[in-house]
């Protein structure tokens, strides 16, 4: 019946159709089961991340996370590397690999600043390609035509910046990766980021406690942003100087936020329920700055119509803080000077003096001693207010506030100005972070303001780095002599790092050698500037 059955079939001409079916059937069968299977991995992954939760070193829990993503995606070896941000670009990391030979697992450490893992960690996104031997990307690569490498999944762990990498090469079944194997290498990386976290918060990673924090539990410093090195060390010398009764001198750049600092004196001191009065000596006529800092009785002087309080008595008790001190005018120094050494004053016109009860904080963007070696400033009242001098750090050096600053900047100004809620993109941070500013604070408080506004006014869902510098990135290396000097500047950071990636073949290890840069860093240009490899 078997040898009847099979030549009716094929001389029926169904015997085409129907090994066309049986197939067919076979998947159809099949499918469900390869489903199940993959959800059965799925679920395993999820119960054995947390399971991974548990642990308390470092290595064990890269080793068993990575033989746990082998498994899943099922690709034929594997590499990852984490490294802990908050330590800097000098701090430990920690590697291991899975499938790989020792030399193997040292060719594939060599490469994370090369090639694909360098890509995905530079765009913080997922690199997967059949073949990297016939990927136009990466085939020109000595290593990848040595090593014959095909099937690869490269997938950053976190973000901003990443914390590490997973490099999944080749399969255990012929074939690439499938989407399903990225969703599922995506996943873990995501959940790999947040449990490294916390194994790094027990084993007491080097990072460190918020240097500031001690000084923020003494010190009223409500609303101060910043948690940098250079912040806790300005903090400490507020700290020194507040209960004092003695001049400060204030000294850095304008922008810095010198007249912040005068006030936080203020309210960290004895006179904190008194007036704080402030007065910028360099935006007063010198004709008017004697009247109003000492007051002026009525036919004084041209303008005076009626008596004039100066801000020395209305800071009675207080502090008067003078900011540009340096721009007093020869008359305004002597009588400064003998408020200083006896405090006792002169009203413009008055014959009798007055008492005075008023701490000095004075601020200077200037160098007061080429000044007095110029002749401009008296010698002896320099003397008087650099009692206890405090220096303001500029922005660069404290580049880690940038991107607390930017944000709180950022919903002062959706506020001020009742826009919508917006939110610094992870590239605009990057951008700020590494731009130049030296206008300092005030400068990046501008910027930020007037991105919120472009933003708002565009109708995008967040604060871009091409709201804060509208040149695009393709633009950076345009040559216009309108420039500003921000926007010049972030031309030629990018067009250097550019040709210096490209002539080392898109080497971020031998790139940050050669700029003198940490390594992080170049990753953090390369996302900012929106570089590509050609």
């Amino acid at each position: 019946m078997r040898v009847i059955g099979n030549s009716f079939l094929r001389s029926s001409g169904r015997a085409a159709a129907l090994a066309d079916i049986m197939p067919l059937r076979r998947r159809t069968q099949l499918e469900p089961k390869r489903d199940l299977e993959r959800l059965r991995r799925e679920r395993d992954l999820y119960l054995r991340l947390l399971g991974l939760s548990a642990q308390t070193e470092v290595e064990p829990f890269l080793k068993e996370a990575l033989t746990l993503v082998v498994e899943v995606s099922g690709a034929r070896s594997g590499y990852l590397e984490l490294h802990d941000p908050r330590a800097g670009s000098t701090g430990p990391g920690w590697s291991i690999a899975h499938g790989f030979s020792p030399n193997e697992a040292e060719d594939v450490r060599s490469r994370v600043s090369q090639g694909i893992i360098a890509q995905a960690l530079a765009s913080g996104q997922a690199i997967e390609t059949p073949s990297a031997l016939l990927d136009a990307r990466f085939s020109e690569r000595e290593s990848v035509r040595e090593a014959r490498i095909e099937a690869v999944l490269c997938v950053p762990i976190g973000a901003d910046p990443p914390l590490g990498v997973l490099y999944l090469q080749g399969r255990s079944e012929p074939g690439p990766f499938d989407p399903a194997d990225r969703e599922s290498a995506e996943t873990f990386a995501h959940h790999l980021a947040r449990l490294a976290d916390h194994v790094l918060a027990r084993i007491g990673a080097p990072h460190g406690p918020d240097p500031t924090q001690p000084y923020r539990d003494s010190l009223n410093v409500a609303g101060l942003v910043g948690r940098s090195q250079a912040l806790a060390s300005l903090l400490r010398d507020v700290a020194l100087v507040s209960p004092l009764e003695v001049s400060v001198l204030l000294t850095g750049e304008s922008g810095t936020g010198k007249s912040h600092v005068a006030r936080l004196i203020h309210e960290n001191g004895p006179r904190a329920s008194q007036p704080f009065v402030e007065l910028n000596c360099g935006a007063i006529p010198d004709g008017l700055v004697e009247s109003e800092l000492f007051g002026a009785l009525a036919g004084s002087h041209s303008t005076a119509t009626r008596a004039a309080t100066g801000k020395v008595q209305a800071a009675e008790r207080g502090t008067l803080f003078l900011d540009e001190v340096g721009e007093l005018s020869a008359a305004a120094q002597v009588k400064l000077l003998q408020l200083l050494q006896s405090g006792v004053f002169y009203t413009l016109g008055a014959s009798e003096p007055s008492q005075a009860d008023v701490r000095i904080v004075a601020a200077t963007n200037s160098d007061l001693q080429a000044a007095v070696a110029a002749g401009s400033f008296r010698e002896d009242l320099y003397y008087r207010l650099h009692v206890l001098p405090v220096r303001v750090p500029s922005l660069a050096e404290r580049r880690d506030d940038v991107s607390e600053l930017a944000s709180h900047f950022c919903e002062q100004a959706s506020g001020r100005h009742r826009l919508p809620h917006l939110e610094l993109s992870i590239r605009a941070l990057r951008a700020l972070e590494n731009a130049e500013w030296p206008g300092h604070v005030r400068q990046l408080e501008h910027a930020v303001e007037a991105a919120v506004i472009r933003a708002s006014g565009a109708g995008a869902s967040s604060v871009e780095a091409s709201h804060l510098f509208p040149a695009a990135p393709d633009e950076l290396a345009r040559d216009d002599a309108d420039a500003t000097f921000q926007e010049a500047t972030r031309r030629f950071q990018a067009e250097l790092l550019r040709n210096t990636l490209e002539g080392n073949g898109w080497n971020v290890s031998e790139t940050a050698r050669q700029l003198d840069l940490a390594r992080s860093h170049v990753y953090n240009l390369i996302r900012a500037f929106g570089l590509e490899r050609g």
